[in-house]
Order: C-alpha cells, then sequence, then structure tokens
C-alpha cells in the first residue's frame, strides 16, 4: 500500500507512488451529489414584466399558387397559362420586394419532368421560397 510495509525496523523505502482509489471514491460521491442537487437549482424568478400594447407590424408575403394537373396543363392562381408566359411572370415576381411564395400544386399522376422544368424555371428567375401542396387527409 501507499502507507508501507508491516516492518518494525526503519529500513523501509518511501514509496513513489499514489494511492488513486480514495480520489475516485470521492470524486464519485461528488458526482451523484451534484446529479441530485443539480434539478433542485434550476428554479424561475418570478418577475411581474410591465405590460406594452403594441401591433407587431406584419408585412403579409404573397404567394403564387402554382398547378399542374394530369393533362400537364399549368395554372397560374387559377389562370391557365403556357411555358412562356410562366417564365415571364416568375421573372416578374422575382423582381419583387418581398419575393412571393411559389406554391406548386400538381397532380399525383404530373410526370416528373414537367415539375423539374418548373422547378428549373424558378430557380432560374430568382425565386427561392419554393413549396409544394399536398392533401394532408390521405386515405390508407
Amino acid at each position: 500500500m501507499a502507507f508501507g510495509g508491516f516492518q518494525q525496523g526503519g529500513q523501509g523505502k518511501p514509496m513513489a507512488e499514489i494511492n488513486m482509489v480514495p480520489l475516485i471514491d470521492v470524486m464519485l460521491v461528488l458526482l451523484v451529489i451534484f446529479i441530485i442537487t443539480a434539478p433542485l437549482l434550476t428554479h424561475a424568478v418570478k418577475i411581474d414584466l410591465p405590460k406594452a400594447a403594441s401591433h407587431p407590424t406584419i408585412t403579409k408575403v404573397e404567394n403564387v399558387q402554382l398547378g399542374i394537373n394530369a393533362a400537364n396543363v399549368i395554372y397560374w392562381n387559377g389562370e391557365v397559362v403556357d411555358k412562356a408566359e410562366v417564365q415571364r411572370r416568375m421573372l416578374a415576381a422575382a423582381k419583387l420586394d418581398p419575393q412571393p411564395e411559389l406554391h406548386i400544386r400538381a397532380d399525383k399522376t404530373t410526370q416528373y419532368q414537367v415539375l423539374a422544368e418548373v422547378i428549373a424555371e424558378a430557380s432560374k428567375a430568382g425565386l427561392v421560397k419554393i413549396g409544394f401542396v399536398s392533401d394532408p387527409n390521405i386515405a390508407r
């Protein structure tokens, strides 16, 4: 051990090692104490905050409803448009401030190629807020 042997003579050599077991025991006890008391120390201070009557200025961002049916007909906010008109309107919408969100509503049988072309045109025009709208009431 760290305290030497059982010999009575003064011939013993000093120990050159430290006994780590008591130190580890103390550290584990302290760890358990901190684990138990830490949740008790997080308490909220009751503060009576002042009341202020103000209304935030909310700038409602416009959105564009872009629909594509099963026959690949494109609708811009309910109006039938061709691909050239979609490009022109996307370029005009990208220049607005704040930029409108593009909500794409596509039929489930719409070809992926048509969707990819529409998204690519929106990206080229500079529209950054693009989202897909789906029906949350799916029958299983």
